[in-house]
């Protein structure tokens, strides 16, 4: 079992950016794929972003173009992973979750206003 802590969210105004953390309580380039989620109110959670301890990046088509999924590679960090969003929509509005094998972390709010 790893322990996943999701930061960063907030409320923005769309076309703006956030960046969301995840910090992992073990080294996770064991581990793969790492992937973040979200859920907007009254809909099912849905994938957002992968990578896998190879590299291998999958996002789902609404967010392509403008959401970067990255891992931390700094030896003495190597339990980050990062998303950037950027020309946030209204749509992109929900909790983002950060999950890991079989792990979940509590999720953060991102709100984008229009």
């Amino acid at each position: 079992q790893v322990h996943l802590v999701e930061s960063g969210g907030g409320l923005v105004q769309a076309g703006g950016s956030l960046k969301l953390s995840c910090v992992a309580s073990r080294n996770i380039f064991s581990f793969s794929p790492m992937a973040w989620f979200r859920q907007a109110p009254g809909h099912t959670r849905e994938l957002v972003a992968s990578i896998t301890s190879g590299g291998l990046i999958n996002y789902a088509d609404s967010v392509k173009g403008r959401f970067t999924i990255s891992r931390d590679n700094a030896r003495n960090a190597r339990n980050t992973v990062y998303l950037q969003m950027n020309s946030l929509k209204p749509e992109d509005t929900g909790v983002y979750y950060c999950h890991l094998a079989s792990s979940w972390g509590q999720g953060t709010q991102v709100t984008v206003s229009s």
